[in-house]
């Protein structure tokens, strides 16, 4: 009797492409206690604290996701120096501490109800608890961006190809105490003819709002740039009544949600 021989899932992969070295980790989530115990926190200036306490006093948000892949990461790195990361701590960075008016629902006083007895001190301001993020990937300085108005080459996109490696990572989710769900993830497709990035915020609120923050990378290897695509949707579910059949599937969603920002980009890599 044969069987099919399955591919098991690796926590690291590396392809070389074109001049670019791709390649992404992935692990389990990050631990919900200090390491010193529940009641404990490692000092702000201690090389040696856990990595829950590297989040907590990096980004001052009074609670992190119910689930952050701390150690997932998608790296595209050209051999002049370019350098572009989607990382987790980068993308919950952007997450509002305060600073502004964060979506305020009914449910907003019990997802903080649920959460009272985590020490969550008066210092900490009003934070945007639905996690939206505006994180657009980790660029170092070797990119030089310039506005544009060319588009993505769509047509290009929808050919079939042989795919040369593909990856989807979730860098964080919560499921805001079952009122919807918000998250943050990453995937890339390296066909003969370039690689793609989608860079997704999905955040689905019941009954209140759906809201979609997308970047989209498209190199072509006969370029020396990566065309960038930002565009941010979003509407109330109360017009959104026809497609409510497909509100937890963001790849439908997308074709129903308004655009309120578009911006385009070309990221010159030499």
């Amino acid at each position: 009797m044969q069987s099919a021989v399955l591919r098991l899932p690796v926590d690291y992969e590396t392809i070389r492409f074109n001049d670019w070295t791709i390649s992404y980790e992935k692990s389990h989530i990050l631990k919900s206690m200090c390491h010193l115990g529940s009641d404990k926190c490692c000092d702000k200036d201690d090389v040696n604290r856990c990595e829950l306490c590297h989040y907590q006093h990096t980004l001052e948000l009074p609670h992190l996701p119910d689930m952050v892949f701390h150690k997932n990461k998608l790296v595209l790195q050209h051999k002049d120096g370019a350098l572009m990361e989607f990382k987790p701590i980068d993308a919950l960075a952007l997450v509002a501490n305060g600073k502004e008016a964060a979506v305020e629902v009914a449910c907003a006083q019990e997802w903080r109800e649920t959460r009272a007895e985590q020490n969550m001190e008066h210092k900490y301001k009003p934070f945007d608890w639905t996690f939206t993020s505006t994180y657009q990937g980790t660029l170092n300085e070797h990119f030089r961006s310039e506005v544009t108005e060319q588009t993505l080459n769509k047509m290009k996109l929808m050919q079939r190809e042989n795919i040369l490696f593909y990856h989807d990572l979730t860098l964080y989710e919560d499921e805001l105490h079952d009122h919807g769900i918000s998250a943050m993830s990453v995937r890339i497709r390296v066909m003969p003819s370039g690689f793609f990035v989608l860079l997704r915020h999905f955040l689905r609120i019941d009954d209140v709002l759906i809201r979609m923050h997308d970047t989209r990378f498209h190199y072509e290897i006969e370029n020396d740039y990566i065309l960038k695509e930002y565009i941010h949707r979003e509407a109330p579910c109360s017009e959104l009544q026809s497609s409510i059949s497909f509100w937890t599937n963001p790849d439908e969603m997308q074709n129903f949600l308004p655009v309120k920002t578009k911006e385009l980009h070309k990221l010159y890599f030499k």
